[in-house]
């Protein structure tokens, strides 16, 4: 008899061409170490599935199919980068990813029950209802979408308690557990590379829901606001150290000193423009301070409103002696205007709200959007930029 798995991966390419790509970035290795299905990505990059083959044989093969691609549909959503804070937290986002996919997946969806009356019960799948799907009257949305109408369900009903819910989904046939050995940042350029390309040569034998998949894929920025400016940061780091007779040697005078070999330079932007609350100031320089204490280079910080109002360097500490001066009418394009031409740098951030028309930058780019921002100017400089251009804290 055939591996259930390798048939139930046939049984998903008659249905689309697109699952016929996916699979040349699958490899697949039964063991008995895993519930149904676990997904990793290997060193090359590749996907491999660890499954249980006598679990999904006693399941049949349509149970299977349907599971399998409730699996890649976690990839392609990009469910694998969420990163729940805690148990609780990772409880509700577990029903509202797959609320989000099984809506997709009919050999599931039968065996489903909405997410709204499961929350409203107080329970997770069990041995009646072993899904979630999406509420009738709340179809074709995100997991995050699903998520807080999740969280607010759960606190119109005064439900804190939610152990059950917790306990009973700890032991469903999907445990969303994901691992990679190569880094997270890697991980999604690979994920949007090949999900992009399985569309562009199947874009008219599409299964249902691949359309928002790949749509979030291309214009959505996966990573939290953080990861994203260090990410931005990265190169910016002290890249090499060497000994050289031009630097003293602090221990021994007769022995060549070391010097460190810094990376690019980096030009912060404030929006001082005055909708931006103290709070949000605090957050993004508690998060440059922790970054400038491993940084090598240069990091020149503007504020601006319509006009420059302040030009300074940025060292480790600076935050303590900063005084925010504008509060005036906001345009980007003068302080832009003026690191192109006299600092030059690498990089280019922008901390702003978005009430502003996007500035054009010749050079590298992070805009990094206050909570209250102008959801406008994200699709906007999502257009402009690209979706590594844009993050929002949170």
């Amino acid at each position: 008899m055939n591996d259930i798995l390798q048939n139930a991966w046939i049984e998903l390419e008659k249905e689309s061409l697109f699952f016929s790509y996916l699979r040349m970035n699958f490899d697949s290795m039964p063991t008995t170490s895993v519930r149904t299905i676990k997904v990793s990505i290997t060193p090359q990059g590749k996907f491999r599935l660890l499954y249980n083959p006598n679990r999904l044989k006693n399941m049949g093969l349509i149970l299977t199919k349907g599971i399998l691609k409730h699996e890649i549909y976690h990839i392609i959503f990009g469910h694998i980068f969420i990163k729940p804070k805690n148990k609780r937290e990772r409880g509700i986002w577990d029903l509202a990813m797959d609320a989000a996919v099984n809506q997709y997946i009919r050999e599931l969806d039968v065996f489903a029950e909405p997410l709204d009356v499961m929350v409203a019960e107080g329970h997770a799948p069990d041995n009646e209802f072993f899904f979630v799907t999406a509420p009738m009257n709340l179809l074709n949305k995100t997991a995050e979408e699903y998520y807080r109408y999740a969280m607010d369900l759960l606190e119109k009903n005064k439900m804190l308690d939610i152990e059950e819910i917790l306990e009973k989904r700890e032991n469903n046939l999907d445990s969303h557990d994901f691992s990679s050995d190569i880094p997270e940042e890697m991980a999604f350029d690979i994920v949007s590379e090949f999900v992009t390309k399985a569309y562009d040569k199947s874009k008219n034998n599409l299964p249902d829901g691949i359309e928002l998949a790949v749509s979030l894929m291309v214009t959505k920025p996966f990573f939290n606001w953080e990861t994203m400016l260090r990410r931005f940061f990265g190169s910016s780091i002290v890249v090499e150290k060497y000994r050289t007779l031009m630097r003293p040697n602090r221990r021994y005078e007769d022995q060549p000193g070391w010097r460190s070999k810094m990376g690019p330079n980096i030009a912060i932007i404030i929006d001082t423009s005055g909708s931006i609350i103290e709070e949000e100031y605090n957050t993004f320089f508690g998060e440059i301070e922790n970054i400038s204490k491993t940084l090598g280079g240069k990091v020149t910080l503007i504020q601006a409103d319509s006009h420059i109002q302040n030009i300074m360097t940025y060292h480790k500490g600076s935050w303590k002696e900063l005084v925010l001066k504008g509060k005036g009418s906001t345009d980007m394009q003068p302080a832009v205007d003026y690191v192109e031409e006299n600092l030059r740098p690498e990089g280019i951030i922008i901390f702003t709200d978005g009430w502003v028309e996007v500035p054009n930058v010749q050079r590298r780019i992070l805009f990094i959007l206050s909570k209250k921002h102008n959801p406008d100017f994200i699709n906007n400089v999502l257009e402009y930029y690209g979706k590594n251009s844009v993050a929002i804290i949170s």
